[in-house]
């Protein structure tokens, strides 16, 4: 059951980030055609900006699953399974606390920000631009936690935690090079 949730998780994730990465691009290229015409878009750096912020949030949350964000595993590696589990625990409570709040924070942003709607387009509430930082950390959060038990099977266990170090790279062989 846990492993279908965070394989849905993982394609929902995934599928928000391709999303905003086409969609950051095609915005892009087309705010750059318009410019080299002489006709700037006037909305083209706020909305650009605020897409950029939703692609790093939800990608970090994307990377948390997969544990592709910044680690230590290497320091977690050097110690004995034993002390492996309680440090690890440490660290994920300190992440989770953290995301926890700046979701808690972001929503009390999201409260002084009001009526306030953004300059270039004025229908727009800054309330949604602004929905990401609760949202995204909210993301992050459960992206830990689904990713949780692996990493603790893989504290417990004498080999230690997996890294990007361990990914073994094929060779080059006439067939693939």
């Amino acid at each position: 059951m846990l492993a279908r949730f965070q394989n849905t998780f993982k394609k929902l994730m995934e599928f928000i980030v391709i999303f905003l990465m086409i969609s950051l691009s095609v915005l892009v290229i087309v705010a750059v055609f318009y410019r080299k015409s002489g006709m700037s878009l006037s909305w083209y750096d706020e909305v650009a900006s605020v897409m950029l912020a939703w692609l790093t949030y939800y990608a970090s949350a994307l990377a948390a699953l997969t544990r592709g964000h910044i680690g230590f595993n290497g320091l977690l590696n050097a110690m004995k399974p034993s002390l492996r589990v309680p440090f690890l625990l440490i660290g994920e409570v300190l992440i989770i606390g953290f995301f926890l709040l700046l979701a808690w924070v972001g929503v009390e942003v999201l409260v002084i920000l009001g009526g306030d709607n953004l300059t270039s387009l004025t229908w727009v509430p800054t309330r949604l631009t602004q929905s990401v930082i609760p949202i995204g950390a909210v993301l992050f959060v459960i992206a830990q936690l689904l990713s949780f038990p692996d990493m603790l099977r893989q504290a417990r266990s004498e080999r230690g935690i997996a890294g990007h170090e361990d990914v073994e790279i094929p060779e080059e062989s006439p067939e693939n090079a």
